[in-house]
């Protein structure tokens, strides 16, 4: 009887892939050994009449939701309520210096003296913080530094021969592998959840890219450790993507290499200093990739140079495309500020970017990034009329006008044309009148003749793209000419 008959694979038919572990893995050993170390951090605030609680001295419907903001929702957690309900509230008016309590999350003992991480929005705005360990032993925390960026903040409880977590590396963790989260999600204290890693680098637009996890994650567990199955801390659990305030199998942890970097500037300066260069950037996409000759759609769009910051000194323009910082890829625009941002301050570093078909290395001087602080526009305003030198749209729909001398000056360019008027695949890509034109694909726009003859080569089978500035932000939209 042939194997087939028998269900038997043929003898030169490849092994099936099997995984590392089979079946599914028990937690209970690794719960028991990580969880001592974790902690339920309760935060009170102080609430005056007439202040920003409401006039029973109960905090206003803001601030209750202002614990969860990273969750989109929920009501906070009362005594008693672990469901998260609102509850209704009393009548008695309380004292204006009473203490209130404004928030639970979680966090996780650093070391053995009494450092405690957690997250910067848990403790935020928060008067007296307090730090309860599993032996119910409670403790006043004093919180040494909170980082918005990175949400990451650091406590100190006094004590020694506290239990405490170790460290991993969080860049070397795979998709897939399992891990596990303790907290105190709607203050129900030490819950264990767990799933597996589902996507490294996940870029959320906050300043770092963040570990994803479908680990159960809900109100409360802000601040507690995601951990691997050797028992090492990779993140901070710090956000969830949700419509309703639950729990929907996606949320967010701060890696914890990043974590460590932020927390000993934290226990050091109580702050964080960072580099910054003075561009505000953008991603590049693939047509602006293809149309301006580069590989792939890789590295950061600078749409706005601060006037007199580090780029502008040191010859960064508008619609460069950051490749390298120092010799390191940028493979997308929010690689930039981590690289920028972990910079010594006033030390030298090169850029090089792509300009014009060419690759540059431009040397520029970190400066201090300030809080919040972006590259700010100058005083030129884009747009404007001028006397228009041709009255007929070109192939992209564009009726374009030659630059003042003066609005030359205001806008510090050599050259470059207005939009008179946007129809046609220019109007629906969304250059609007009033538009400067800068550059057409790797040629810089000098005048309406020059910049209409570039217009009538082009291939209409190919897209194109145009640096366009609008007010004192410049973009590169892309374009396909109207086939003839």
């Amino acid at each position: 009887m042939s194997p087939a008959v028998l269900g038997m694979a043929p003898a030169t038919a490849a092994a099936p892939v099997t995984g590392a572990v089979i079946g599914l893995p028990d937690f209970a050993d690794l719960v028991d050994r990580v969880g001592p170390a974790v902690v339920n951090i309760r935060t009170t605030e102080r609430l005056k009449l007439g202040g920003r609680g409401n006039a029973d001295g109960q905090p206003g419907e803001e601030e209750m939701q202002e614990f969860l903001r990273r969750f989109f929702g929920g009501a906070l957690p009362q005594p008693g309520n672990p469901g998260g309900r609102a509850v209704p509230r009393g009548r008695r008016q309380a004292p204006s210096d009473e203490p209130v309590q404004r928030g639970v999350g979680s966090g996780f003992i650093l070391s053995a003296d009494g450092y405690v991480m957690t997250n910067a929005h848990v403790v935020d705005g928060a008067d007296e913080v307090f730090v309860t360990l599993t032996d119910k032993r409670e403790f006043k925390a004093k919180v040494l530094g909170a980082d918005a960026r990175t949400d990451v903040a650091v406590l100190k409880i006094e004590g020694d021969k506290l239990p405490f977590l170790v460290m991993g590396d969080s860049d070397k963790i795979r998709v897939g592998e399992w891990v596990i989260a303790i907290g105190s999600p709607f203050n129900l204290e030490n819950t264990v959840t767990a799933g597996i890693i589902s996507a490294k680098q996940r870029d959320t637009g906050d300043y770092l890219a963040l570990i994803q996890s479908d680990v159960a994650v809900n109100p409360g567990n802000s601040g507690g450790p995601l951990i691997n199955m050797r028992g090492e801390v990779i993140g901070i659990n710090s956000q969830i993507a949700t419509l309703s305030g639950g729990s929907n199998g996606i949320s967010f942890a701060v890696p914890i290499d990043e974590a460590i970097r932020v927390s000993e500037q934290l226990k050091k300066n109580g702050k964080v200093t960072r580099g910054r260069i003075g561009v505000q950037i953008g991603e590049v996409s693939k047509e602006v990739a293809e149309s301006l000759g580069l590989k792939s759609a890789q590295g950061a769009e600078v749409s706005l140079v601060e006037p007199g910051g580090p780029a502008d000194k040191a010859g960064i323009k508008a619609g460069d495309i950051i490749l390298k910082f120092n010799g390191v890829p940028v493979n997308r625009s929010s690689d930039l500020p981590r690289l920028v941002g972990g910079t010594a301050l006033a030390s030298k570093a090169t850029v090089t970017v792509w300009r014009k078909g060419q690759q540059l290395d431009l040397p520029v001087t970190v400066a201090e990034l300030e809080a919040d602080k972006t590259a700010k526009a100058g005083k030129g305003k884009g747009g404007g009329k001028a006397e228009p030198e041709v009255a007929k749209a070109n192939a992209l729909g564009l009726k374009v006008s030659d630059l003042t001398a003066e609005q030359k000056k205001e806008l510090g360019v050599d050259g470059g044309v207005v939009v008179d008027s946007a129809e046609g695949v220019a109007g629906r890509a969304g250059v609007l009148e009033g538009d400067v034109l800068l550059q057409l694909n790797n040629i810089e726009v000098k005048d309406v003749k020059q910049f209409n003859a570039a217009v009538a080569k082009l291939d209409a089978k190919k897209p194109s793209v145009l640096l366009v500035r609008r007010g004192e932000v410049a973009q590169f939209v892309s374009v396909r000419p109207s086939a003839k």
